[in-house]
C-alpha cells in the first residue's frame, strides 16, 4: 500500500462568487464580503478550471496529501463564508452573581463574573460582530476562523480558576455553530 499517485479536489464556484489565485494567496469574494488567506506548500497545486478551484498534487507523500485536503477544505469555508456567513451562538450562565455582558469598540467585556469587582476582556477579531441579546451572546462574520477564535475568546475569559467547575457552572458557554 503505497502513496497515492495523484491527489485532487474539485470544488465549484457558485453564481455571484468570484475566486483569485495570485501567487501564494487566495482570494474569495462574494455578496458578504472578501476574504483573502495565504494558503501555499511546495507540492499543492491550486487552480481554476471551467467554473471550480482545483486543489492537487502529483506523487504525494502522506503529510502532502494531507495537506492538500487540509487548503481545499479552507477554500469550501472561505466560499461559504461570503455566501451564507458563520454565526455562532454562546449562552450567559450563572447561578448566583448576575452578569452584565457589553461590546466596546474591539472587546466584549463581562463584568461581575461571579461577583469580581474587576471586568474580564475578551478580544473581538477584525471583520466579526458580537452582539448580545439578554441570555444569548451571538458572535457573526464570513471569516469561519476569525468568528470561532472570538467566540473562544469570550468562552475563555470566563473560565472559573481556583473553584470547583462541577459546583461553579457560571460562564459563558457555545451553544450552537452555524450558518
Amino acid at each position: 500500500m503505497g502513496a497515492k499517485p495523484y491527489v485532487k479536489y474539485t470544488i465549484p464556484i457558485p453564481e455571484g462568487v468570484k475566486v483569485e489565485i495570485m501567487d501564494k494567496k487566495v482570494k474569495v469574494s462574494g455578496p458578504l464580503g472578501t476574504i483573502e488567506k495565504e494558503l501555499y506548500h511546495p507540492k499543492v497545486r491550486i487552480k481554476i478550471e471551467d467554473n471550480n478551484v482545483v486543489v492537487d498534487s502529483i506523487l504525494p507523500r502522506r503529510r502532502d496529501a494531507a495537506m492538500t485536503g487540509t487548503i481545499a477544505a479552507h477554500i469550501r469555508n472561505m466560499i461559504k463564508g461570503v455566501t451564507k456567513g458563520y454565526t455562532y451562538r454562546l449562552k450567559i450562565v450563572y447561578a448566583h452573581f448576575p452578569m452584565k455582558v457589553t461590546v466596546k469598540g474591539d472587546t466584549v467585556v463581562i463584568e461581575n463574573f461571579l461577583g469580581e469587582r474587576a471586568p474580564r476582556y475578551a478580544k473581538i477579531l477584525p471583520g466579526v460582530k458580537v452582539e448580545v441579546k439578554g441570555e444569548e451572546v451571538i458572535v457573526s462574520g464570513i471569516d469561519k476562523e476569525k468568528v470561532g477564535q472570538t467566540a473562544a475568546n469570550i468562552e475563555l475569559a470566563t473560565r472559573v480558576r481556583g473553584f470547583d467547575i462541577r459546583k461553579f457552572q457560571d460562564g459563558i458557554y457555545i451553544v450552537s455553530k452555524g450558518e
